[in-house]
């Protein structure tokens, strides 16, 4: 049994919960801080990390610490979405777990007693907040994109209505001025060089194997796993590199067809899949 460390006194309980659930699981385990590594494809040090309550693991490493202990995937990944909007809220708050590189409090004889119970609000259910926050942020992005363009609709009518009053008390013909003089845009272009090195396959964009991309984001590394689901067969739409409705939809049906959790985010056994 695993002497572990106190978790940090201001950690939330639905934080907790988690971390002390992970904690049992990898006890049961009986495997030590670099079998799991092995395992799982995340370093010691991260679940060090995890385990300390110093940082909130991703789902699939929770995903995969719940296979490896016999657990149950989906309780223990909702308990995490539960953890992660609480996480979420103490920074907004202002108030974090213990810096990465700051030990937790002295040790204590065993892992920590799993609470009772959560202590999310008796009221909200989990699951509808994460998709009322989702609906949320689509909203915002829509009534952004209705602003943008308006502001640029009336950028462009006011400089057609100038030169066309110049044009016409001088008795010439008015012109119109180019679009591109008075609403100057820069949009970044993406293309798909595919290429195999040493069994892996690059689209020319990223060369990340491990970062973490999902709904909202935008850039090359979307952009990336874009071209790697088209050379997969599953379109994604365009290749713009935002990571909208269309592209979700793909790295889900992606995720399906590869035997992992369609959640929709890409992860690091989410690349693995796409490059190999």
């Amino acid at each position: 049994m695993s002497r572990w460390k106190a978790l940090p006194a201001e950690l939330d309980p639905r934080v907790r919960q988690l971390v002390v659930r992970l904690r049992r699981l990898k006890d049961h385990s009986g495997l030590s801080m670099r079998q799991l590594a092995a395992r799982t494809g995340y370093s010691p040090k991260s679940w060090e990390r995890y385990l300390g309550g110093r940082s909130l693991p991703p789902g699939e490493a929770v995903e995969a610490l719940a296979r490896i202990g016999g657990d149950d995937p989906t309780r223990l990944l909702t308990l995490r979405e539960v953890a992660a909007e609480a996480w979420e809220n103490g920074k907004d708050r202002g108030s974090t777990a213990a810096p990465a590189d700051t030990p937790a409090p002295g040790p204590e004889p065993g892992p920590e007693p799993e609470p009772v119970s959560p202590s999310p609000s008796p009221s909200a259910d989990p699951a509808a907040e994460i998709r009322l926050s989702v609906r949320s942020l689509r909203i915002v992005l829509m009534a952004g994109a209705v602003v943008l363009v308006l502001a640029v609709s009336s950028a462009v009518l006011m400089t057609l209505r100038l030169t066309g009053h110049s044009g016409a008390d001088d008795g010439r013909t008015p012109r119109t001025a180019p679009l591109a003089a008075s609403t100057p845009v820069t949009t970044p272009s993406y293309s798909c060089r595919l290429q195999r090195v040493d069994g892996v396959w690059y689209a020319g964009n990223s060369r990340t194997r491990d970062a973490t991309v999902g709904y909202g984001q935008a850039g090359p590394d979307v952009a990336e796993v874009q071209c790697l689901l088209r050379r997969a067969g599953v379109s994604p739409g365009g290749i713009d590199g935002m990571f909208g409705p269309l592209t979700r939809g793909a790295v889900v049906r992606f995720q399906k067809r590869a035997g992992l959790i369609g959640d929709g985010i890409v992860g690091p056994r989410t690349w693995k899949a796409l490059r190999g």
